[in-house]
């Protein structure tokens, strides 16, 4: 059993030490608490609605060699905590919509987003570093950022490559055909489809609050393997911490419906086509 938590925020544009210092002292609060992966949102240390590149520019930081990372990885080590969150990284002239996966131990590895939403096309470089599955202390992670999680065959390469849990850090717009009058979310949906579909739990988590005129989601979901939802959705429009406890020694059991069908030895290589 491991305890994780999705952290929704509401970060402030362009304020890197501030956001930082509000992700440390959750931290600590987290820690109290007994959480030993921590999910935080999609660029929760600058904010995400960047006028230019050449204004993102100004806040990008180099992974793992910035301040950023230097002062999470320190809270991970005093704490015991895994992290996972969203930044903006600079790797030369190109910058990537990245999220970075820390520990108690040091830098453990990054993810570039490879599904560029809207506007992130005229700031971001599309991801190069595929779909990593990282081992470390507390199971084997993938990490998906906000829209990858509309494509199936990103979650499914995950969890094919061994991925015991996937963590989605993201910044959910409302669409106009995409939430229920129920107070669903696509976004939700899609989490616990490919949740279900995969076998394997996923925290997503997402920010709030309203920034330059464009309203964020909220909502942010842990679900289990078998897609029903282990903690959430959080509030849709306040700060908001969820926890759940998940299983991860039977990753993989939820894929198997009955006596005949599972989910993976059932597909049908032979028919499918790219």
């Amino acid at each position: 059993m491991i305890r994780v938590a999705s952290v929704q925020t509401d970060p402030t544009m362009l304020d890197v030490s501030g956001n930082v210092d509000a992700m440390v002292a959750a931290m600590h609060r987290l820690a109290a608490e007994g959480v030993q992966l921590a999910v935080f949102p999609e660029l929760a240390t600058t904010g995400y609605m960047f006028a230019d590149a050449d204004e993102c520019r100004t806040v990008s930081e180099e992974v793992p060699d910035g301040p950023t990372c230097a002062r999470l990885l320190a809270a991970c080590t005093e704490l015991g905590m895994h992290i996972v969150f969203g930044i903006a990284e600079r790797d030369g002239e190109r910058l990537y919509n990245s999220s970075a996966l820390l520990g108690p131990d040091g830098f453990i590895g990054r993810y570039r987003k490879l599904h560029l939403w809207d506007q992130e096309n005229v700031v971001f470089s599309p991801g190069d570093v595929g779909l990593p599955v990282y081992d470390t202390a507390v199971g084997s992670i993938g990490i998906l950022i906000c829209y990858d999680i509309w494509f199936p065959e990103a979650a499914r390469t995950l969890a094919l490559a061994g991925a015991d849990l996937l963590c989605v850090p993201t910044n959910w717009v409302p669409l106009t055909a995409g939430n229920d009058a129920d107070g669903r979310a696509m976004a939700n949906i899609l989490c616990s489809a490919n949740s279900h579909c995969n076998g394997v739990p996923i925290v997503a988590a997402d920010r709030c609050g309203t920034e330059r005129g464009q309203e964020f989601l909220g909502r942010s979901v842990i679900t289990a393997p078998s897609g029903w939802y282990a903690a959430g959705p959080a509030s849709p429009s306040d700060e908001d911490v969820i926890i759940a406890d998940l299983d991860l020694s039977g990753i993989g059991a939820s894929r198997q419906l009955n006596q005949f069908n599972n989910t993976f030895a059932d597909r049908r290589l032979d028919a499918y086509r790219v």
